[in-house]
């Protein structure tokens, strides 16, 4: 059962760490160039949370034989890890898009992980 609540509480800090990131280019974008620090020190953080969300997801394969949860989270650090790349590269046609796309994935994986718990 900690496994699950600890899977939660990742998902859901990654979450909050991911809707960030856009708020962060936004300031950027309005010219204020600390915006884009922040946008890279955020970029840091969701990527660590991330990585920490694929563990406690293994681990709730191996505790709780749910394994959804594990290639969920796999995929959307692997979208979050390319979209890392293309940020430093500054392939925005690339960067733009990857990044509204992993910003709904853990939206939607948020809401499937807490109405998992409602149902339990």
């Amino acid at each position: 059962m900690v496994s699950g609540w600890a899977l939660r509480g990742l998902v859901s800090a990654h979450l909050v760490a991911i809707v960030g990131q856009p708020v962060f280019a936004g300031v950027y974008l309005s010219g204020d160039f600390d915006g884009l620090r922040l946008h890279a020190v955020g970029a840091d953080v969701v990527t660590s949370i991330g990585c920490l969300q694929v563990i406690a997801a293994a681990v709730v394969w191996a505790r709780l034989r749910r394994v959804w949860p594990f290639f969920a989270s796999l995929g959307v650090v692997a979208a979050e890890t390319v979209q890392y790349f293309a940020g430093q590269d500054g392939a925005l046609w690339l960067h733009l898009p990857l990044g509204v796309l992993t910003v709904a994935a853990v939206v939607v994986l948020f809401i499937a992980v807490w109405r998992e718990a409602a149902h339990a």
